[in-house]
């Protein structure tokens, strides 16, 4: 965690109020870090990388560093918001949420209302830590049906510990008064009355107060994807004992996934960029690639036979140069282990009847 803040340097209209703005790089922090700021109080943003956000997953897929990803990201929305902002990368502590959330999933395999209590109580640490007076969010009442209702937003409030020091300024005139209002160290006036889906107002406001540089609204976190859902839900199915590991949390995000048994997986390369990140899963399971025409690499996870071998290089040809021939030549290696066959595309219908 970077030193103690240089607070004074945040704001020349400083009242003295200090505040740690939870960000997500969006429309919606965006202005509330710009709403806060008008008010006249030092702003300090914290982005809380959990490592599923879309953008940043296809980087380190292509073998970028998460700290030159962190930093960039920092430099990038403290820019972008005028004010420090820090990313710092809480994914390790973030599995456990993922994996036992109290609050459950939505309709995917988001557990947003642990995962946005997760996120305040780091920012609530940074609060206490740098002597601030609130956490702020982007938060808009009504926005998202699980974790911003009314409901969901006071249960946040209570089991993040920030109950009354913890303002949404985009809708703060919907909610329930803070301690932050009733002490004055925000001026009600200056909080919104936003609520809904719809982000026209966001829009008009962003350019009336000149806010630019904010990523795209409904920008992309992987576990609201149906289909990487599918693919974490499959694997929490058939895991046993095994940690879910970092590795196989950007395999869920890229290529074709098969299951062939409750101990057998294949993931199929769309490209070449995915098929050299299968490389970087050489060890935990078997590579199979073509040998006399172009095609992906098939990862084969767990303990195959020889059969689920041969399976898996019908898949190859399949979705390989050899798809409209009678048959294509297929090596299959795990560290000095070799062994070639030759494949039959696979059928459709065992396409479909495998696919994850």
């Amino acid at each position: 965690m970077p030193s103690s803040v240089d607070w004074a340097t945040f704001n020349s209209m400083s009242t003295g109020i200090r505040a740690v703005g939870l960000v997500s790089g969006g429309l919606d922090s965006a202005l509330a870090v710009a709403v806060v700021k008008r008010a006249g109080v030092d702003v300090v943003g914290l982005h809380v990388a959990i490592g599923f956000s879309n953008a940043s997953m296809r980087r380190e897929i292509l073998g970028e560093s998460r700290d030159i990803i962190a930093s960039e990201e920092s430099v990038r929305m403290s820019a972008a918001f005028r004010v420090p902002v820090r990313v710092v990368d809480f994914s390790g502590e973030y599995m456990d949420v993922l994996l036992h959330p109290r609050h459950g999933y939505g309709a995917n395999a988001n557990p947003c209302i642990d995962c946005h209590i997760f996120m305040i109580k780091k920012a609530r640490e940074i609060m206490v830590r740098e002597g601030a007076h609130f956490v702020f969010t982007g938060e808009v009442l009504g926005q998202r049906p699980m974790s911003q209702n009314i409901r969901a937003l006071e249960l946040i409030d209570r089991e993040s510990g920030l109950e009354g020091f913890l303002v949404r300024p985009l809708s703060a005139r919907l909610l329930p008064g803070t301690v932050v209002e009733k002490n004055g160290w925000l001026d009600g006036d200056a909080l919104l009355d936003i609520q809904g889906r719809s982000r026209r107002r966001q829009m008009e406001l962003a350019a009336e107060m000149g806010v630019t540089g904010y990523s795209a609204p409904a920008g992309g976190c992987m576990l609201t994807d149906e289909h990487y859902a599918g693919r974490l839900k499959d694997w929490l199915q058939y895991r046993g004992s095994a940690p879910l590991r970092r590795e196989e949390t950007l395999l869920f995000s890229v290529g074709r996934h098969f299951r062939l048994s409750a101990s057998v997986k294949l993931v199929v390369g769309r490209h070449e960029a995915e098929d050299l990140s299968r490389e970087r899963e050489r060890r935990s399971g078997w590579l199979a690639s073509p040998l006399d025409v172009p095609g992906p690499t098939v990862l084969v996870q767990g303990l195959p036979s020889d059969d689920c071998l041969r399976v898996a290089a019908s898949f190859v040809a399949r979705y390989g140069g050899a798809k409209c021939s009678p048959a294509a030549r297929v090596v299959v290696r795990r560290g000095d282990v070799e062994k070639i066959f030759t494949a039959v595309p696979a059928s459709e219908d065992l396409i479909e009847r495998c696919r994850i």
